[in-house]
């Protein structure tokens, strides 16, 4: 992948990160905040459930082809493992139409679009990336520009190539300090969740800034863009650095020509808002039902009986989140009735956890392992949740009925909090049993 070009300096004021990467994507110098641009896409991001399926009728009415065929990558998560004729029509839709639109990457039943896409190192800093999906603002942990569009705005991208934006303000979450031991990026989100509300990003950008933030792993990192979709803004940007660096120098296309030194908030750049947070005083967090925003320190439900643990989707079973759930797990069993359920955000990852051994103490545990994609997390599957399930989820989401039936309840948590929920047979803060 050839490098992205650093954005033009010659007498440009000071600039918020967001707006150097819209800038660059309009083939402008300088952007201002609520201006509207044409930008480049660099990149376009389909999956199985909004993909083929809603594009390729909507394409061959209009008798158009693919803009750039190498900058499309579609991901199948949603409908699989296929279980029933729908499910089976729809995946192969994206198989047959990826072979038609000559779409090189095509990750079949690889794991989550979400973490897949990075892991092939597809996503570079500066880049400018649209997809099919409203998590798709995860892709601004490595300080791309990248939000989720529908179908129709989808289409305009995979005819043009181009796609108009409001150029965004932005609102800056200065984490300073450092997390404590138990305390994830994870723990981060459902408390600014809780704090500012679902509508609290007002559709602009979220810079995630600060030492706690620097001191994240890439794979945390992501949790934090990922999760921007539930703020309520269109992208969630951490500045890239060393951590960036090393993260794609272990992926498919490495890390040759990659500049982090650009993208970056300027001194005296105009934010809407700055916000600070010590990152030392949070406490493990758990949404009740049926919100996000409805975060709560864990301590405070430690009443709460579940029969049910989830550790899966993009922002709870990455490698590093499988790592935490293990570090709790190891030497423990799951509480009598309650059921752990592990379902590993990629293949990659869950070959990396066995062969570290994290897979395995998930297992002696008790977990039992499910099919790397979005399963229940998207309603899909046969481990949707039945009406009499009380669950905690590192899912990004527990609105009602999603997961499955609309009686059920669940709790979101970080995959640490999870795993010690788990142990209990009640919701727990973690620091107990990681002393």
């Amino acid at each position: 992948m050839s490098a992205v070009p650093t954005p033009m300096r010659d007498s440009v004021p000071a600039q918020t990160l967001a707006q150097k990467l819209v800038a660059r994507a309009a083939g402008r110098s300088h952007v201002e905040p609520g201006e509207i641009v044409t930008c480049r896409v660099d990149l376009a991001m389909m999956h199985d459930s909004g993909g083929p399926r809603r594009v390729k009728p909507m394409l061959d009415r209009l008798g158009a082809k693919v803009w750039d065929p190498d900058k499309v990558v579609v991901v199948t998560d949603h409908y699989v493992p296929a279980y029933d004729d729908e499910s089976r029509a729809i995946v192969q839709i994206a198989r047959d139409w990826v072979k038609s639109a000559g779409v090189a990457r095509f990750h079949d039943t690889e794991g989550i679009c979400h973490v897949v896409v990075p892991q092939q190192g597809y996503l570079r800093p500066g880049m400018f990336a649209v997809g099919g999906d409203s998590h798709s603002p995860t892709g601004g942990a490595f300080g791309a520009y990248m939000f989720g569009v529908g179908a129709t705005e989808m289409l305009g991208v995979l005819v043009t190539g181009e796609i108009w934006l409001k150029v965004p303000h932005t609102l800056r979450m200065a984490w300073n300090g450092r997390l404590a031991p138990g305390v994830s990026a994870k723990d981060m989100m459902l408390f600014l969740c809780t704090r500012f509300g679902m509508d609290g990003g007002q559709y602009q950008a979220v810079e995630y800034a600060g030492p706690a933030v620097q001191a994240l792993s890439m794979q945390e990192r992501m949790t934090l863009s990922n999760m921007t979709a539930e703020l309520g803004a269109q992208a969630g940007l951490v500045a890239p650095d060393e951590v960036t660096r090393a993260w794609l120098a272990g992926t498919g296309e490495g890390a040759d020509g990659v500049d982090t030194a650009p993208w970056h908030t300027d001194a005296g750049a105009p934010l809407l808002a700055d916000h600070a947070f010590d990152a030392g005083a949070l406490a493990p967090q758990v949404a009740e039902p049926h919100s996000p925003a409805h975060g709560r320190d864990a301590a405070d439900l430690r009443g709460v009986a579940i029969n049910l643990a989830y550790v899966g989707a993009c922002t709870g079973a990455k490698l590093d989140d499988l790592r935490m759930a293990a570090q709790v797990l190891r030497g423990r069993r799951v509480a009598r009735g309650v059921r752990l359920l592990v379902a590993p955000a990629s293949l990659q990852d869950q070959q990396r956890a066995r062969d570290e051994g994290v897979l395995g103490a998930l297992l002696e545990a008790g977990a039992e392992l499910l099919p790397t994609s979005c399963g229940a997390c998207s309603g899909y599957g046969a481990h949707t949740f039945g009406p009499d399930v009380v669950a905690i989820s590192t899912t990004a989401r527990n609105f009602k009925g999603r997961m499955g039936s609309a009686e059920a309840r669940i709790y979101l948590g970080s995959p640490w909090t999870v795993a010690a929920s788990a142990v209990a047979g009640r919701v727990a803060d973690p620091r107990e049993m990681l002393q």
